[in-house]
C-alpha cells in the first residue's frame, strides 16, 4: 500500500510495539497521529518521526476514561478530514499473578475498560471519518491469550484474576472485530485483529514478571501486515497469529455472544443515548 498522504492513528504509540509501528509508518511517508498518556514520551516519538523527515502529531488521552476517549476522537476530527487507518494498540497487561482488581475512571474493570471498551468507543466515534476515507482499515491488536467472557460477571467482581481479566478483554477485541466486519460489509472499511508476537520486549511484559522472548520489531511486522499489505485488500473479520491467519477462541465465532457483547458495550459507553442526543 502506498502510504504517502495517508493519515494513520495508532493508540499506545509512545512505547513498545506501537512506537516502532509509528516510526515505520512515518518513515514510509504517512501522516502519523501519535497517541499516548504521557506528553513527554509522546513528544519524543513525534521528534523522532520528524527527524526522519516524517509527519507526526501528538494526541494525549488516558483511555481508562471514556470522556477522554471521546475527546481523543474529537481531537482527531479537528485535525484531519480523513483517516485511512486506525490501529487500536493501547493496552494494560496482566501486571503478573496476584495483581489486585483495579477500576477505570467510569468504575469498570480496568483491563476490560482500556483493552476493549476504549477501542470499541473510539472506533465507533471515528467510523464516519473512516467511511469517508475509503478504502480504510481498522487493526485491533489483541492477543493469543484469550478466555471466554463470562457475561454473568464481566467485571470480575466475584473472583478476580488479572490474567483472566486480560485474556477476556483481548478476546472481547476479537468478538468486536468479527461483529464489526459484518456491519461494515460493502462500506470499503475493513477490520481485522491479531496477536502480534508472544512476550515481546515491552514494558507490559516486563511488568508481568515475564522474560521477553520476542522482539517488538517482529510484532510491528505483523501489525503492519494487517495495516498495509495489498494481499489483505477487501479482507475483513479475520484473526491473525503473527503473519498467519489463524483461529481465535470458539466464543469469537458465536453470533449470540457477539451480540451480547455489542449490546453490553453500547450500554456501558452510553452510545445509544449519545446518538439520540445528537439526532
Amino acid at each position: 500500500m502506498e502510504l504517502k498522504n495517508k493519515t494513520i492513528l495508532i493508540t499506545g504509540s509512545t512505547d513498545g510495539v506501537g512506537r516502532v509501528v509509528a516510526q515505520r509508518l512515518g518513515a514510509a511517508g504517512a501522516r502519523v497521529l501519535v497517541h499516548g498518556r504521557d506528553a513527554t514520551r509522546g513528544k519524543a516519538v513525534v521528534t523522532e518521526i520528524e527527524a526522519a523527515s516524517g509527519e507526526a502529531e501528538l494526541l494525549v488521552a488516558d483511555l481508562s476514561s471514556l470522556a477522554q476517549v471521546r475527546r481523543l476522537a474529537e481531537a482527531v476530527r479537528a485535525r484531519t478530514d480523513r483517516l485511512d487507518i486506525l490501529i487500536n494498540n493501547a493496552g494494560v497487561g496482566t501486571a503478573g499473578q496476584g495483581a489486585k482488581r483495579q477500576v477505570s475512571a467510569d468504575g469498570y474493570e480496568l483491563r476490560f475498560a482500556v483493552n476493549y471498551l476504549a477501542g470499541f468507543l473510539l472506533t465507533s466515534e471515528l467510523l464516519p471519518l473512516l467511511k469517508a476515507s475509503t478504502p480504510a482499515r481498522i487493526v485491533n491488536v489483541a492477543s493469543a491469550g484469550q478466555q471466554a467472557i463470562d457475561f454473568g460477571d464481566v467485571m470480575l467482581t466475584r473472583s478476580y484474576d488479572s490474567v483472566r481479566a486480560y485474556c477476556q478483554s483481548k478476546l472481547g477485541q476479537i468478538l468486536f472485530t468479527i461483529d464489526l466486519a459484518e456491519q461494515l460489509k460493502g462500506t470499503g472499511v475493513t477490520v481485522n485483529a491479531l496477536h502480534p508476537a508472544s512476550y515481546m520486549n515491552t514494558t507490559m511484559v516486563r511488568q508481568a514478571g515475564v522474560t521477553p522472548w520476542s522482539s517488538v520489531e517482529t510484532g510491528a511486522d505483523a501489525i503492519l501486515n494487517l495495516a498495509t499489505s495489498l494481499a489483505l485488500d477487501g479482507k475483513s473479520g479475520l484473526y491473525f497469529d503473527g503473519l498467519r491467519e489463524s483461529r481465535a477462541d470458539a466464543q469469537a465465532y458465536d453470533a449470540k455472544a457477539r451480540q451480547q457483547l455489542r449490546n453490553l458495550s453500547v450500554d456501558l459507553v452510553g452510545l445509544a443515548a449519545s446518538k439520540e442526543e445528537h439526532s
